[in-house]
């Protein structure tokens, strides 16, 4: 028995170490690459329809997580097929943590990818995989429709495979393109929804309710939503590539 303690201590130990520890950087060219993979799925309008659902799952988990941060009661997300999610929470109508919890969404998947970006920086490449699979898995036990927990399964499924099975090497450039798509995934809802407010659409959006809560114009919001994903991008992309 005291062997069996002692062998399950021991394998948690290394495993803590593998995660918490430093792995190499992967060559330029492999960062390079996976700048211009992750280019070639935010880009093109096409793809992006596809891509943009991996945006979606960070901006209602970014809703999410903040409203509990702020101790309000975190009710479901529900994720679309049109790329459109919903997050619903409890508690106080106006406040601080109402303003927060609606300004999260926009800014989520930017400062994901700065804060991803920091971790490879510091060569914490383990970790990061091992965090994002964490919170996909948290973001999961809150869905509420169909479409969004097969979303986040298949999401979540590939971290854990990569994090499992694939060697070091692969192991860099997903995190690597993952970060990359976060950060230039993150700029291109704001100019969307800035498109679709000048058209007259979008009347309820996250800027349009930010307006409402704190009597500042919508357009200040959106200004902000393109400070946040636009100076996460340039950090973001200065750290991974090392300059």
């Amino acid at each position: 028995m005291g062997s069996m303690v002692s062998t399950a201590s021991a394998s948690l130990g290394s495993l803590w170490d593998e995660v918490s520890g430093t792995q190499p950087d992967p060559d330029a060219w492999v960062v390079v690459a996976t700048l211009v993979a992750a280019a070639a799925v935010v880009l093109p309008p096409g793809l992006w329809r596809l891509s943009r659902n991996a945006i979606t799952i960070a901006h209602e988990g970014g809703h999410g997580l903040v409203a509990l941060l702020t101790g309000r009661t975190l009710t479901g997300i529900r994720l679309h097929s049109d790329t459109s999610g919903l997050t619903v929470s409890r508690g106080k109508p106006d406040g601080i943590g109402m303003i927060l919890t609606a300004a999260a969404g926009y800014t989520a998947p930017p400062l994901l990818g700065l804060g991803g970006a920091a971790l490879l920086g510091g060569g914490r490449i383990t970790l990061l995989l091992w965090l994002a699979t964490a919170l996909l898995l948290v973001m999961l036990v809150m869905i509420r429709n169909a479409y969004g927990a097969v979303s986040v399964l298949v999401t979540g499924g590939t971290f854990v495979l990569v994090s499992w099975l694939a060697g070091p090497q692969v192991q860099a450039a997903f995190a690597y393109a993952v970060v990359w798509f976060l950060l230039l995934g993150g700029v291109r809802p704001a100019f969307e929804l800035q498109s679709k407010r000048a058209r007259g659409g979008a009347g309820d959006s996250d800027a349009d309710q930010l307006s409402r809560l704190t009597h500042v114009p919508a357009g200040l919001w959106l200004f902000l939503f393109h400070a946040v994903s636009l100076c996460s991008l340039l950090g973001g992309g200065r750290w991974l590539l090392g300059l």
